[in-house]
């Protein structure tokens, strides 16, 4: 049982607030990450008895679990790195995270063979692994928020191991429909759901996520859903699990002071001088994740050049593609056509003065900042995300005003479709229509919009998003 000097407030995720890496004498060398958790957690301040539980992803951080190094308030756990894999890159992120997304092709895709039925082991273990560090860590009816699709198996199994405990999870990603979500062996399907209602409340970031999670307990488990003056709850075999909805939103206070620091503004004055005076600037800022559509983007842009020639060299598209899961063949291969696309509308419309794409694959985070405050135009086409706070961060930082060009499939759409151009991100006609009028918003329509967008945008700031999901917890 847990001792009285045990933790009142618990944060559960796959990546924690800092990495390590080995240099070359052999110390460990630590990064610090960022986020609204680590915002969050701030917040509650240091007195607050709060630990942050998470995964040694890397050799370094086994290094530093092995040596007993970490930071004070987080603990660490190192799963043998076989296990990891499976359940991380086999399992949450080319499996969970593609129904979630509904990317499968599925006249070959998914495969649930015997390869399958390892990793899945693997993932159960490695949520197994969460749930005892948790239920150790935890002072008696201790407050537990387990975040996102790698631990959607430990609000349960933790149920079972504490249940004194308060327990919340939280889903970053969209939610899949029932009939996606039952692409997943029936078992599957069935113990991602429990394991999820083990807890006392389940988080989304809109209520469309939230929905769907109610649809597919109801369809695969045969849960009764009751939605009371707008609060969802779900109950299964006994219990009853709260459906809550927390729109994360972008940090305003932190982006505007970083926005206007120097090497911020040595980055404006260096892409203006790529991309050339007086052109305006269409501007996109995504990882090169296989839901965030940045083929299909570049393919609009296209598009708009052709059917309004008038823009020729009067327009840059301004595309930050940051690699992502590169240990993946797919992404590997995603990211590999991202660049060929944009070298071929280069070679197709470029002229000697006038490079049409400009596309940038090395993550640099003042850059895009420096992209935002100089966008004329926001391109956030995902085929489906979350939320995605890129379209709630550039007309935060926006110096003259931002058309934002959104896809009804972002979770960022409830929020703020009414002030966007919306697109179907599927449709490169209609979205290289939606770039034309964006390019083409009067002047004083673009400032509203743009107002109205960033305080839509910062209505809830990170750490209001994680002091909203323990309050309503009983933290």
């Amino acid at each position: 049982m847990a001792d009285s000097r045990a933790a009142r407030i618990l944060v559960a995720s796959n990546r924690g607030p800092v990495s390590y890496s080995v240099a070359g004498d052999g110390t460990l060398e630590k990064k610090r990450g960022g986020g609204g958790l680590v915002s969050g957690l701030s917040a509650i301040g240091p007195d607050a008895d709060a630990v942050w539980v998470c995964a040694a992803l890397s050799d370094g951080d086994r290094e530093a679990v092995r040596q007993g190094v970490g930071e004070p308030g987080s603990r660490m756990i190192a799963v043998p790195p076989e296990v990891f894999g499976a359940a991380y890159n086999g399992i949450a992120n080319s499996v969970l995270w593609f129904v979630h997304h509904m990317l499968y092709q599925t006249p070959l895709e998914p495969v649930f063979d015997e390869d399958f039925r390892d990793q899945w082991a693997s993932y159960e273990a490695y949520n197994a692994a969460f749930a005892d560090a948790l239920a150790e860590e935890a002072a008696r009816e201790a407050a537990v928020l387990v975040q996102d699709y790698h631990l959607a198996l430990v609000p349960a199994m933790l149920r079972e191991r504490r249940p004194d405990l308060r327990v919340g999870h939280f889903s970053h990603t969209p939610w899949a429909p029932p009939d996606y979500f039952r692409l997943l062996p029936d078992d599957v399907a069935a113990q991602v759901l429990t394991g999820i209602l083990g807890a006392d409340r389940a988080g989304f970031l809109t209520r469309r996520w939230a929905g769907a999670f109610a649809d597919c307990c109801a369809a695969v488990l045969g849960a009764s859903v009751s939605d009371d003056g707008g609060t969802l709850t779900v109950t299964h075999e006994g219990r009853t699990t709260v459906l809550g909805v927390h729109g994360l939103g972008a940090d305003g206070d932190f982006l505007r002071e970083r926005a206007h620091r120097p090497d911020v503004a040595e980055r404006m004055e260096a892409l203006r001088a790529e991309t050339g005076p007086g052109r305006r600037l269409i501007v996109r800022v995504d990882r090169t994740e296989l839901s965030k559509n940045i083929v299909r983007g570049l393919l609009a842009y296209r598009q708009l050049l052709h059917d309004h020639p008038g823009w020729r060299s009067r327009v840059v598209h301004v595309a930050f593609a940051y690699p992502s899961r590169q240990d993946l063949a797919l992404y590997r291969d995603y990211t590999a056509e991202v660049s060929r696309l944009a070298e071929r509308i280069n070679a197709e419309y470029g002229t000697a003065d006038w490079t049409p794409v400009l596309l940038k694959v090395d993550d640099d985070f003042p850059r895009s900042l420096a992209a935002y405050r100089l966008a004329d135009v926001a391109l956030v086409n995902p085929i489906r995300d979350g939320m995605n706070l890129v379209a709630k961060e550039v007309p935060v930082v926006s110096d003259h005003g931002v058309a934002l060009v959104l896809s009804r499939e972002a979770g960022a759409f409830a929020e703020l479709g009414e002030d966007a151009i919306t697109v179907n991100p599927y449709d490169i006609r209609a979205t290289a229509a939606a770039l034309n009028t964006a390019l083409t918003l009067p002047e004083a329509e673009r400032a509203a919009r743009t107002k109205r967008l960033a305080d839509a945008a910062t209505a809830l700031p990170p750490s209001r998003w994680f002091l909203d999901q323990l309050r309503a917890l009983g933290g």
